[in-house]
């Protein structure tokens, strides 16, 4: 890991009082498994260490934005709705309809709706359009696992890269991030080949940090979209050497970020982009070194990650209550 800590945010206890609370007054009235896992996954530690600098406010808001992800994941990767395309199907095209402003049913709706309005009023239309994509194209990941899941089917390593850069869900989060930064950037700037490299290096650095660590519980429930599991499948090797190999690839993952900062410094120069723009994109390059560093940190951390010993193999049935109307 080449980049250095840029810390922890101090309102992390906050943050996690705001979000449960936020919860309950939502109706997402968790299953007593399901409560033992969100607390293992901690995401408000993940939030206060990608945004180490953010107002209290904008850390609670994308801490329950985080919440919300984390109940979504979790009943796709290890619910009955993710071994169901129909049911999955149907769940996530709702929850897209909602994302898009139509009237919510249910817990999970309600509350996408309220972090839609709280987040998306008053950002520009540039902004809105990407994170609506960014959003959108991580939701719909979970059909094509499910639909995968239930041919027998798996994605070659070449795809499955292109799948995880949308599937992890770090591309809204960098979104989020020009927000707490202050900052929006143009369409030209966001169409700059080098922000797009440096932008899916990070994402894709975040994909395969959390396959090593998710690997073993993800095993234990026989879930094979994972870069580790791919690897062992493709070259017949043990798990290990696997490992060995996905952290060979993430040490070039960071590399990738380097090389896309520099590129990114002389495209600005080439294009001669000054003013708010410029110094957008410079907010980018400094800060989103300590999103993968914050992220990285994170998983070393996080029970969810390592103890894979405490994997709930009976919450599978009682998750998708959660999207019920």
């Amino acid at each position: 890991m080449p980049f250095e800590s840029a810390g922890c945010h101090p309102g992390l206890a906050a943050t996690r009082e705001a979000a449960w609370e936020w919860a309950e007054s939502e109706g997402l009235d968790l299953s007593v498994p399901a409560r033992r896992k969100m607390i293992r996954t901690r995401p408000e530690l993940w939030i206060s260490l990608i945004f180490p600098n953010a107002t209290q406010e904008h850390l609670d808001l994308f801490c329950q934005w985080l919440f919300w992800a984390f109940l979504v994941d979790d009943e796709f990767d290890d619910g009955p709705a993710g071994r169901d395309p129909r049911v999955c199907e149907a769940a996530i095209a709702r929850l897209v309809d909602v994302l898009d402003g139509a009237a919510p049913n249910g817990p999970m709706e309600r509350a996408l709706a309220g972090l839609r309005e709280r987040t998306c009023a008053g950002r520009s239309p540039q902004w809105n359009r990407q994170f609506r994509r960014d959003t959108a194209a991580w939701l719909w990941t979970y059909y094509a696992e499910a639909v995968e899941r239930v041919s027998g089917q798996v994605p070659s390593r070449a795809e499955f890269v292109k799948h995880r850069r949308d599937s992890v869900a770090m591309q809204p989060f960098l979104c989020l991030h020009e927000i707490t930064a202050g900052i929006d950037l143009t369409d030209s700037a966001r169409s700059l080949p080098a922000y797009i490299a440096l932008r899916n290096a990070v994402t894709d650095h975040s994909g395969l940090c959390n396959d090593i660590c998710s690997f073993e519980k993800e095993a234990a429930l026989g879930y094979e979209h994972n870069a580790v599991r791919l690897i062992q499948r493709d070259r017949g090797c043990t798990l290990q050497e696997a490992v060995d190999e996905a952290g060979i690839q993430l040490a070039r993952v960071a590399e990738r970020v380097l090389r896309a900062e520099r590129e990114l410094i002389e495209e600005i120069e080439a294009a001669g982009i000054e003013g708010p723009t410029r110094e957008a994109l410079e907010r980018c390059v400094q800060d989103y070194r300590g999103l993968v560093r914050g992220d990285f940190d994170y998983h070393a951390r996080a029970e969810r990650y390592t103890r894979p010993d405490l994997v709930e193999r009976d919450q599978r049935d009682s998750l998708s209550r959660h999207f019920a109307a």
